[in-house]
């Protein structure tokens, strides 16, 4: 391993005073954080939501999903939303899809990046798609097979990574098989690694990061974490991710979402959380946290009986002030 792989695993700084790797928040509240709010959105809510979220300054945001309006009704404007929807020059739009025809639509629809999801225990992908695991990695080749195209990236997204409600703790086996056999057909790029149930320790999340990094970097393969703040480590297991090295983090706006095939699953973690805690220790994020405390604001209407995060409660004023590292003269 060269020292700047070794540099990267470990998450350090590079010398003393030097600037902290930077981060990617994935912003996925208007696909993970809607589809379980039972009322249907209004889509010109949902549009003003995923614009004021657009305009923090984020740069990736899973924006909606290709799947069918009887099994998540919630997404069954996505199509409208596309194409009414503005949005920055720059800014990375994904969906989700669970199948070919999701993928094909999305495609057709012009998506760049797709996100699929497979679990890795049995039962929670049995429970959530009615497939075995290796029915839905052979249904992924077969999609991806009969689609794919070089400007169109495919995120394999890992659900139950760490721990299944029905299983317990995933055994770290069993992630490994279920890369090696996306990774034969799907070309390298990031894999989603998901705490589906929030019951992940944070030596568990830096301990199977680091095993993954070392057996899959070397093909070019990069990590993001998708954490959820069910047991209120979201935030701990994020950070001990990045000290792994992972410099790709899904949240949610105003901690909204959550899987409704992981019974006792709260949300996900929340985005702006995510943001405070990066950049209060000197990690940028590009994200203007004002702005994004405003659209968790405006998100957390759509369902305030299931928002969540932590930022949000503190006073305003309080919350920003002295706001970052950098602003109390704190070398990063």
């Amino acid at each position: 391993m060269s020292a700047t792989q070794n540099d990267q695993m470990s998450g350090s700084s590079q010398g003393n005073g030097a600037t902290k790797p930077a981060v990617d928040i994935v912003e996925v509240a208007p696909r993970d954080g809607f589809q379980v709010v039972k009322p249907f959105i209004e889509t010109d809510l949902k549009i003003r939501i995923i614009e004021a979220l657009a305009a923090s300054g984020l740069k990736r945001m899973e924006i909606g999903a290709f799947v069918s309006p009887k099994a998540i009704p919630q997404m069954a404007d996505i199509t409208e939303i596309m194409q009414r929807v503005t949005l920055p020059a720059g800014l990375r739009t994904a969906v989700l899809v669970p199948n070919r025809k999701g993928l094909e639509m999305a495609v057709e629809a012009g998506v760049k990046d797709i996100h699929w999801v497979v679990s890795v225990s049995e039962s929670h992908n049995q429970n959530n798609v009615r497939r075995s695991v290796n029915e839905s990695l052979q249904e992924l080749r077969a999609a991806w097979e009969g689609v794919q195209r070089d400007d169109v990236r495919v995120r394999f997204n890992l659900a139950t990574a760490f721990d299944c409600p029905f299983e317990g703790r995933t055994d770290e086996s069993a992630v490994f098989a279920c890369l090696d056999a996306a990774l034969a057909f799907l070309p390298p790029g990031e894999i989603g690694i998901a705490d589906t149930t929030g019951r992940a320790a944070t030596d568990h999340v830096r301990s199977l990061f680091t095993s993954l990094q070392e057996r899959y970097g070397p093909q070019g393969v990069t990590f993001a974490f998708h954490g959820h703040d069910t047991y209120n480590l979201g935030v701990a297991n994020a950070l001990a991710a990045y000290d792994a090295g992972i410099r790709s983090f899904d949240g949610a706006a105003a901690g909204l979402g959550g899987c409704p095939f992981a019974p006792g699953a709260s949300g996900n973690t929340a985005t702006e959380d995510l943001v405070f805690a990066f950049e209060h220790m000197g990690v940028s994020t590009g994200i203007d946290l004002e702005a994004l405390l405003n659209a968790a604001d405006l998100a957390m209407t759509v369902a305030p009986e299931l928002a969540a995060g932590r930022i949000r409660q503190v006073p305003r004023a309080r919350a920003l002030s002295g706001f970052g590292a950098a602003s109390q003269g704190i070398a990063a």
